[in-house]
């Protein structure tokens, strides 16, 4: 991914189809093999707390450290229905009080306090070897309660193990090939979030 100065401060870029989105997650073998083979999330996952779900594969790749740090050896690609992110985002509120988004921070709080959905906007990444930030931001959506549930049991069409892939991008960029590097990378463009859910992710 490169620097694009027309990119907006806040975009959601995934790749998807007319029926999916892409989302990426990084966990432990224990969690992420039970997972693989049944599908969706199962015991030893815990979907009592909340999960984070990150539409950017280079973020992805900064959160676990290239699938390499403690917990986060195993990354994983899931397929989603578009309608279930859209209801996440429907039903989120945003991490941090922003003015501009909410009227004020008691409107906010009412609204955290209600919503099972969290959204931050993270400095997206460059594929670099440090993963370096990007001036516009990545979307994060936290997936608690009635979120997670439907997650889990309604939204999730399949899940991937793209382990080697981040292992292989992030070999070929610390030799320096960043070209080879590239072509492995998913191919995210930008999603159409619909306008009257914009507002609730502070888009």
């Amino acid at each position: 991914m490169t620097e694009d100065p027309g990119t907006p401060q806040r975009q959601v870029r995934a790749e998807f189809t007319d029926e999916a989105v892409r989302v990426y997650q990084a966990y432990s073998p224990e969690i992420a093999e039970p997972a693989l083979a049944a599908g969706t999330f199962v015991s030893p996952f815990r979907p009592g707390r909340m999960t984070w779900i990150k539409p950017s594969f280079l973020w992805m790749m900064y959160r676990s450290g290239w699938g390499s740090k403690p917990g986060q050896e195993r990354v994983l690609a899931v397929d989603i229905t578009r309608e279930g992110l859209e209801w996440a985002l429907e039903h989120a509120a945003l991490s941090s009080f922003e003015r501009g988004t909410y009227g004020s921070h008691e409107e906010w709080a009412e609204r955290k306090k209600r919503s099972p959905v969290r959204v931050q906007w993270d400095p997206e990444r460059s594929l670099t070897q440090t993963l370096a930030p990007l001036p516009y931001r990545s979307l994060q959506v936290g997936l608690s309660g009635e979120a997670a549930r439907r997650y889990v049991d309604e939204w999730i069409l399949g899940i991937t193990d793209v382990t080697d892939v981040a292992h292989q991008i992030h070999d070929l960029v610390t030799v320096g090939d960043t070209a080879a590097a590239s072509a492995l990378l998913p191919s995210e463009q930008p999603y159409e979030v619909p306008e009257h859910i914009r507002c609730h992710v502070g888009m």
